[in-house]
């Protein structure tokens, strides 16, 4: 580790000069009440940034971490709360182009890495909670660790680019790069167990792993292990590909294979697949090898059940034609796309077939192909990227994700439309490639995406998979048309809107729990008891959900602390293995795993979920939720819900999101019937 000591003497003379410069502005601040402090920050702020600018800055900023902490610099801001603080976000923070920013965050890191080392106690989070958290934020941010600063970075933070990198690097000499690895490990196995669309970043951070595993430059002992088995399954699958040999070099392989050997590429691709989520090029090249070959090895490589084997064989010629026109190397993931569709057994509805024909032949419109060509290249046709596309939404519903915009509503609806209509989603993918316009009715009238003003996106969506990036733009026009048709209604318009945008079988009841005027709290025990008797199987009679249903929550942060409206669909309410009842919901936000905070944590795995699935305890989610629609035919015994339940619920909302939405009325006042 290094310090102020180890400095060259060159730089010694300035490091000193520069600390006792920032000693004094620290000392300014502390001497400062609370209300007047940033105007002392300016003077912190530009003397801590010469400091982490210098070699041995950043172990000198650490000593000076409490001082720091206690003078009130970060008063006032989402850092004041490190026990809240989100890894995920610390890329968009250290790859700022404001300085202000960067040196924030870095100071932040170092506070956590003097509290990880117990240089001193801080009251909200333990040094074990430090550590782990800062082995989780240079997971995230490994390239600060091992690569250079990319052209881009240089022309966006001059010489901050280089001072991340320092600060990564005196976290490494405490943390160790075998915790880092190993969270990153377990980081992308988290994701991937929610079977994403989108695997581009997890793909790349593997690559990673492998390109820093393989250099002898680079000492990672024996941190990683668990890498293996997400790096083979892309570049050393089987036998045939063990040693990453390259596309051509393996076709030829291939063609010099006995069938006892293709047998065994077949079933060690198509098990990798199922079990990760990742998708090898080799595999493809596989797959079209068999076209020719055989159908029973070709079921083996796709890993079908006898559902699946027994679709394909039905609807062989189509099959056939997808992989002839979709699944290349460069596609690759949309092979578990097609075999999920496959396993789903939706080819035998009547509409099914004749679309996906229709898809293999649509004439895509210039600005289609333009759209396409530049968000994933021209490798392969645009036709093709987007038949990927498609067969990656039909065969994973759940794995459609709204990207870096807010656009919940129409991601939420290619799912729901995928999960239970497929074909009316691929009518609306025709409209909008095809003929760049998409027409929904409201009430009645007719809504053009081409002729809508505007939607809630500002800006074009980049970072979409194929059938959102040209469909959503559609979708998010006329979702705004709507609620403009409504802008004159009293209540909250999802009341009309959720039945038309989502499909018929949005039930027409509709209950809110706040004042859309006010935004207070609103016949809160009402709210409740209608959502439990009509979702919960012990007040409904055992009804389950039959269609998907749209759900408003109110997102909190790990703090419970209100953060936002998010749109969620109500998908199944059941027993977990625990025996505890859950609701089991999917979240358009592309990574369902969330601390919602106040003990509400939201689950991807081990609680029932199936692929794609997030699921809380029936009384968190309830507490949590803001909007819901049911069917006012099917409604259970309002009555029935216990006194203790319904304050367990109101105790969750009232201290996260409605703590301060109370209302000045007493909350048990509310109605509770009917």
């Amino acid at each position: 580790m290094s310090s102020a000591q180890d400095v060259p003497s060159s730089d010694h003379a300035t490091l000193t000069k520069r600390l006792a410069s920032l000693d004094d502005a620290v000392q300014a601040m502390a001497d400062t009440r609370d209300y007047a402090k940033h105007l002392k920050l300016r003077r912190v702020l530009d003397a801590a940034r010469r400091v982490l600018l210098l070699s041995g800055g950043c172990a000198a900023m650490e000593t000076r971490a409490q001082s720091l902490e206690e003078a009130g610099i970060f008063l006032g801001t989402d850092w004041a709360y490190p026990h809240i603080l989100i890894p995920s976000l610390t890329p968009h923070a250290l790859g700022s182009a404001e300085p202000d920013t960067v040196v924030m965050e870095a100071l932040s890191e170092l506070r956590l890495l003097a509290v990880a080392r117990g240089q001193f106690t801080h009251s909200l989070i333990s040094s074990e909670q430090a550590h782990h958290y800062l082995s989780q934020v240079m997971a995230i941010n490994l390239s600060l660790l091992f690569t250079p600063p990319t052209e881009a970075e240089r022309e966006q933070q001059g010489k901050l680019a280089l001072m991340t990198r320092e600060l990564f690097r005196h976290l490494s000499d405490v943390i160790g790069y075998e915790k880092v690895l190993d969270q990153l490990v377990d980081e992308i196995w988290r994701i991937l167990q929610q079977r994403p669309i989108q695997v581009e970043q997890v793909k790349q951070m593997i690559t990673q792993i492998a390109i820093y595993r393989n250099n002898p430059e680079i000492d990672l002992g024996a941190s990683g292990a668990g890498a293996d088995r997400l790096i083979s399954s892309l570049y050393g699958t089987t036998q045939g590909c063990r040693e990453d040999p390259g596309i051509e070099v393996y076709q030829q392989r291939l063609e010099t294979m006995d069938r006892g050997q293709l047998q065994y590429e077949a079933s060690g691709f198509a098990r990798a697949m199922h079990d990760t989520g990742l998708v090898s090029p080799y595999h493809t090249v596989l797959v079209r090898f068999l076209l020719e070959q055989d159908d029973h090895l070709l079921g083996e490589a796709l890993g079908l059940s006898t559902t699946g084997r027994d679709c394909m064989l039905c609807y062989r010629e189509l099959v056939h034609s997808l992989i002839r026109e979709a699944i290349h190397p460069q596609t690759a993931q949309a092979l578990l796309g097609l075999a999920l569709t496959l396993e789903r057994g939706i080819l035998y509805q009547p509409p099914l077939a004749p679309a996906l024909w229709r898809q293999l032949a649509l004439p895509l419109s210039p600005y289609s192909q333009q759209r396409l060509a530049l968000a994933f290249g021209t490798a392969v046709s645009p036709g093709a990227w987007l038949l990927a596309g498609v067969l990656s939404m039909l065969g994973l519903p759940l794995g459609v994700g709204q990207g870096n915009n807010p656009t919940c509503q129409s991601a939420r609806a290619l799912s729901m439309w995928s999960y239970n209509d497929p074909d009316y989603l691929l009518q609306i993918v025709v409209w909008a490639v095809r003929d760049d316009e998409v027409i929904m009715h409201f009430e009645g009238q007719a809504i053009s995406s081409r002729d809508s003003v505007g939607g809630v996106a500002r800006e074009l969506p980049v970072d979409l998979d194929p059938v959102s990036l040209l469909v959503v733009p559609h979708l998010d026009r006329i979702y705004a048309e709507m609620g403009r048709r409504c802008a004159e209604r009293e209540g909250d318009p999802h009341r009309w809107i959720n039945p038309e945008f989502h499909g018929w079988w949005t039930g027409r009841g509709f209950r809110i729990n706040v004042d859309v005027l006010t935004g207070k709290l609103a016949e809160l025990e009402d709210f409740q008891r209608h959502f439990y008797a009509s979702y919960h199987p012990y007040y409904n009679g055992n009804q389950p959900v039959v269609h998907p249903q749209p759900a408003g929550i109110a997102v909190t942060d790990s703090a419970a602390r209100f953060i936002g409206w998010h749109a969620i669909t109500l998908l199944r309410v059941n027993l977990d293995p625990q025996d505890e009842m859950r609701v089991y919901f999917y979240n358009p936000n592309n990574d369902s795993g969330q601390n919602w905070g106040d003990g509400v944590v939201v689950s991807t795995a081990g609680n029932g979920e199936r692929f794609g699935e997030a699921s809380l305890p029936f009384e968190q989610l309830a507490s949590r939720l803001y909007i819901f629609h049911y069917d006012p035919l099917e409604r259970g015994d309002l009555a029935s819900i216990s006194r203790e339940e319904l304050e367990r619920v109101t105790g969750y909302t009232t201290r996260s999101w409605g703590a301060t939405r109370l209302p000045p009325v007493d909350l048990q006042a509310a109605p509770s019937g009917g």
